[in-house]
């Protein structure tokens, strides 16, 4: 017989059913927003509803930005970043949990180390080190820092150790497997989970970055989304019915992204976590 929920189950449902309102409010309210002129977005009340001036708020945006450019340089260096992250942290993550070297314990305790750390420290180094290469306002500025991460090296050995049996990767020595066709054949495809959740928060925050091109890009040509959009904004002129547009597009990759991976995220958070 099915268990009658109860008033505090009623409640709880409530409650998450309130905080997804207003999470998703900021969104709804963009999307509508991209479908107004300024003079109606700043009415009292502001409009509810969607309105007829997408298409010419959209003209005005191409007129004020290279935006597909921009739109581009986002796509691939967030492409970049996250393809990077997910072969270099699995490298990491799979030597950490499967080899003995010197001085391991030491250099995951860095790692971990590094972690507290925040990424506002390294802007300073990171920009002396880019114009010493003589990468400002080069794409590579902005993946190749970003090629790995702690919290996905952690994140990878955690997994290998509690989910990858060893018994596994010594079976496949004994066939006589080199250790780059083991980790490429068979312990690559068993991390599709933990690659599956590294990889959407990678791309997200690589989509999201504002302060990594504000410090190393300089022509508005190789802008990211963030600060393009940034780049519209004035004390008197704004047009924020373009801005909204140009927003509203640009949070459409990331919806996708995370609508067909929210079900992997999840498994991949969740996965090894406790070990068996």
């Amino acid at each position: 017989m099915k268990k009658r929920a109860g008033p505090s189950s009623w409640l709880l449902h409530a409650l998450v059913g309130a905080g997804a309102f207003v999470l998703v409010l900021p969104l709804y309210f963009t999307f509508v927003f991209a479908t107004h002129t300024r003079s109606e977005i700043f009415t009292s009340p502001p409009p509810l509803w969607f309105g007829s001036a997408a298409w010419s708020n959209l003209q005005l945006l191409l007129e004020r930005l290279p935006y597909w450019r921009n739109f581009g340089m986002s796509l691939y260096v967030a492409s970049m970043t996250t393809a990077l992250n997910l072969l270099l942290c699995a490298m990491g993550g799979y030597a950490f949990a499967c080899f003995e070297f010197p001085f391991k314990r030491a250099l995951f305790a860095v790692v971990l180390g590094s972690m507290m750390l925040p990424a506002f420290l390294s802007m300073i180094p990171s920009f002396m080190v880019m114009q010493f290469l003589g990468w400002i306002d080069e794409p590579r500025a902005l993946y190749v820092p970003g090629a790995a991460s702690a919290l996905g090296v952690f994140m990878m050995r955690q997994y290998v150790a509690s989910s990858i049996p060893r018994e596994l990767i010594d079976a496949a020595r004994i066939d006589g497997c080199g250790e780059f066709r083991i980790f490429w054949s068979i312990v690559l495809p068993l991390l599709k989970p933990a690659l599956g959740t590294l990889g959407l928060v990678t791309f997200i925050a690589a989509w999201n970055n504002f302060i990594g091109p504000l410090v190393v890009m300089r022509s508005a040509e190789n802008y990211t989304l963030p600060l393009a959009l940034r780049s519209m904004q004035s004390p008197n002129n704004t047009e924020w019915g373009a801005l909204m547009v140009g927003s509203a597009i640009a949070m459409l990759p990331l919806l996708v992204a995370f609508f067909f991976s929210a079900r992997r995220l999840v498994a991949g958070l969740t996965a090894g976590a406790v070990r068996g």
